[in-house]
């Protein structure tokens, strides 16, 4: 039986068309994948399903009645829920609270809705506890609490926008295994992923849309990565690794000792301490919330730490403010790039003046330099295919793949010295993805010394020539990326393993390598 039928979704905006002619049908108790490089149409023709726009021509079809979405609340009556990849949870409240905020018609706010959620949560297996704060919950138990909240509304379809981006290994396995709970108690999941691998894993089909239209669909079993990485993006799945080693002996970044403690006196940085080299990527593994956000905050100059000590080359910086520190060298690709990367509605040569204010080519003396900004935007836009109509279009207009290629063209077209890249390719297409990691290696090459935060584990082993992992503000444990697993990184990252980790070698070592050297 079909749950979701999509048929001749077209999409028009000023200068573009979003979807065109796109067919999407989604069997009841499945999960179905949605991939397409970034700008493909995705998100638009989830927007459509989710009742957040309109479609100029075609048809949405649920359970085998036609339907017509003025809002998110009419696809919800429908049964459509969508669970977004930056969490809408309010922090200071419980998940109890965050469940039904907005829906205390449904089951009021006391009993009957704990009741509700408790038995949701057994079913689905999902391990939510109603009565915790949101801010005292993991990455992954708050997105238990989005399908929670979708599935207390009456969904029996979800939309989940790159659910595993923030999750690591076991995290993910889990978050499968309550997809396959899903699945079986007849519900569909519409599954929207840049990582090619779990999309084979977990999908039942997939459908795969270039350039705003469906170009084909495929069947996990009988798909490779690569096979699907062609038919997405018309090339072969790119890979982080990088051979040769670049790394000197001159010290470019030195972090000695430092502490920062949050206003009631715990720590969030304890005795932080470390040297990244000229041609060096020092990558920091740990699940979201473990101090990394603040490590990328005392490096910057938005926080200051209470204690210990930073060096760029042979000159301190502790004391520094964020505009010299940038004026110095430091160059920084924030991890969302939404809140603290780009003017969403400002125009695309305007952004690429921020943190560069008083930089050329941005700034002639003490003056703006409009003129000089918007002809190194084109610069930017063309070296580092950045697909826009032109300079002068908001960066909202942009896909989140072109939006991050900006970002990294904005950074490294000051030279940096040293480059804080805080999941540089999250939420971007292979291509996209390929693209930014020539841009970090040749940078590398030439010098630069990059400090890699990233959830995707073998973005970090292949990228980085020295690996930390860092839990609850400390830097735990180290390890070799030639030799190390996501799965033996993912297992220090919750904990269970400190010092030097050494890989374990299993029979099965040999035949995957041979896998690999096949690829």
């Amino acid at each position: 039986m079909t749950a979701v039928e999509l048929a001749g979704i077209t999409k028009r905006f000023p200068g573009v068309v979003a979807n065109h002619d796109i067919h999407l049908t989604v069997r009841k108790g499945t999960v179905h994948a949605l991939v397409g490089e970034n700008g493909a149409g995705k998100s638009t023709l989830m927007k459509i399903l989710y009742g957040m726009q309109k479609p100029d021509e075609g048809t949405i079809t649920i359970h085998g009645e036609q339907v017509s979405f003025s809002s998110p609340a009419d696809a919800i009556v429908r049964g459509i829920g969508m669970v977004h990849q930056h969490f809408m949870l309010a922090d200071n409240l419980t998940v109890l609270e965050n469940v039904v905020l907005g829906s205390e018609k449904l089951h009021g706010i006391g009993g009957k809705a704990r009741r509700r959620i408790k038995e949701l949560s057994d079913r689905y297996g999902l391990g939510v506890r109603p009565d915790v704060l949101v801010e005292e919950l993991g990455v992954a138990a708050r997105q238990r609490v989005e399908i929670l909240k979708v599935l207390y509304r009456g969904a029996t379809t979800l939309i989940l926008d790159e659910p595993t981006a923030v999750l690591v290994p076991q995290e993910v396995d889990a978050l499968f295994d309550n997809l396959r709970e899903l699945k079986a108690e007849g519900l569909s999941v519409i599954f929207i992923s840049h990582k090619l691998g779990e999309v084979l894993s977990v999908a039942d089909e997939i459908t795969v849309i270039r350039r705003g239209t469906t170009v084909g669909t495929a069947v996990p079993a009988e798909t490779t990565p690569r096979q699907l990485a062609e038919l997405m993006v018309g090339s072969e799945l790119p890979t982080p690794e990088t051979a040769e080693s670049t790394v000197t002996d001159r010290p470019v970044i030195t972090v000695d000792k430092l502490r920062l403690a949050a206003p009631g006196g715990k720590a969030l940085l304890d005795d932080i301490s470390f040297t990244i080299h000229a041609g060096e990527v020092l990558g920091i593994a740990g699940v979201e919330g473990n101090g990394q956000t603040e490590l990328v905050d005392a490096l910057i100059g938005l926080k200051h730490a209470d204690s210990g000590v930073i060096r760029l080359a042979d000159e301190e910086i502790t004391s520094w403010a964020t505009r010299r520190r940038r004026e110095q060298g430091i160059g920084y690709i924030p991890e969302d790039r939404h809140r603290h990367g780009l003017l969403l509605e400002a125009p695309l040569w305007e952004n690429r003046i921020l943190g560069h204010v008083t930089e050329k080519p941005n700034a002639k003396g003490v003056w703006l330099d409009p003129k000089a900004a918007q002809e190194d935007t084109r610069r930017i836009v063309t070296e580092y295919d950045v697909r826009t109509p032109g300079i002068d279009v908001t960066a909202a207009s942009l896909s989140g793949g072109n939006q991050q290629k900006l970002i990294v063209g904005r950074e490294m077209s000051h030279k940096p010295r040293f480059l804080i890249a805080a999941h540089p390719t999250r939420g971007v297409d292979v291509g996209a993805q390929a693209a930014i990691w020539d841009h970090i290696r040749e940078a590398r090459r030439e010098g630069l010394a990059v400090l890699l935060i990233s959830a995707d584990l073998d973005e970090l082993i292949g990228l980085s020539d020295t690996l930390r992992v860092i839990y609850d503000g400390k830097l735990v444990a180290d390890a070799d990326p030639a030799t190390i697993t996501p799965e033996e990184l993912g297992t220090a990252m919750t904990g269970a393993a400190e010092g030097h980790l050494e890989h374990e070698e299993t029979p099965a070592d040999g035949g995957q390598g041979a896998e690999d050297e096949a690829r």
